[in-house]
């Protein structure tokens, strides 16, 4: 039967989800650990793959079992599991060919900044401490779902298939860190907010470093069009650091998966 897990992780310690030959990744360290558990090998496959260093509040990948699920599969797993990685649930399927990542149909991403130093927020978020302008990053974010090719935000190298995407949504807002961190100073956090039906791969930190230089005021909203109508990573800016990179959502359509735990 295939079965399907949630999880969340922190990215700091990892290079990425994806199993590596010479790093490690949170893939291999799941594998290993379902392996462990259910006493055969066992191979997952995630809805899609983060960079090294990047966060996920929720990620699901699916593998297959043609045993016993344990009834306390939950707690026995997150026992093995590093504390940085975390599941959250556990789903069955009835679509026998089920693909975390074929058949997801949209994902949701947010960064973080704070403009005022905090070290215990410095593994999650970006500190930038020059001023920037709020309004005239979200006027050049709301033009990107205008768009559907973002190959000007594509990491060089990338063996993407095609460039389109559909966003359906990009801004950018103000949150006290109490919605992120509790037992943190009350540093305010702007976070950037992005959902599509697929990204290509380093597309979010390209888009949120090339969008604070609009608000630091060094590329105006005609100048972020022309980036996007060229289609070349050369022309956009720097990507933003890991660290401030959520992966917060990946959704399927309804009845594809049922919660068992």
């Amino acid at each position: 039967m295939r079965y399907v897990i949630e999880i969340a992780f922190m990215g700091k310690k990892y290079a990425g989800w994806q199993i590596q030959k010479n790093a490690l990744s949170v893939q291999a360290v799941i594998d290993k650990s379902l392996s462990a558990l259910l006493r055969c090998p066992i191979y997952t496959l995630g809805a899609g793959r983060t960079d090294a260093g990047v966060h996920a509040t929720q990620l699901f990948a699916h593998f297959d079992f043609g045993g016993e699920i344990p009834l306390d599969f939950m707690y026995r797993l997150n026992a093995i599991l590093p504390r940085d990685i975390s599941i959250m649930g556990l789903y069955k399927t009835e679509k026998p060919d089920f693909n975390a990542r074929f058949d997801a149909v949209r994902r949701r991403y947010s960064y973080h900044i704070i403009s005022e130093k905090n070290p215990f927020l410095d593994d999650y978020t970006w500190y930038h401490r020059f001023p920037l302008a709020i309004n005239k990053m979200n006027e050049a974010a709301a033009i990107l779902p205008q768009y559907n090719d973002f190959a000007a935000f594509a990491k060089t190298g990338s063996d993407n298939q095609t460039t389109i995407c559909r966003l359906d949504y990009a801004y950018w807002d103000f949150a006290p860190v109490s919605n992120i961190l509790p037992f943190s100073a009350i540093t305010p956090v702007l976070s950037f907010h992005i959902q599509a039906n697929r990204f290509l791969r380093g597309m979010v930190r390209a888009i949120t470093g090339t969008l604070v230089k609009v608000g630091e005021e060094k590329i105006s909203i005609d100048e972020f069009r022309e980036i996007i109508n060229s289609k070349s990573r050369t022309k956009a800016r720097e990507s933003a650091p890991a660290e401030g990179l959520f992966l917060t959502g990946v959704d399927y359509p309804l009845g594809y998966l049922t919660k068992i735990q």
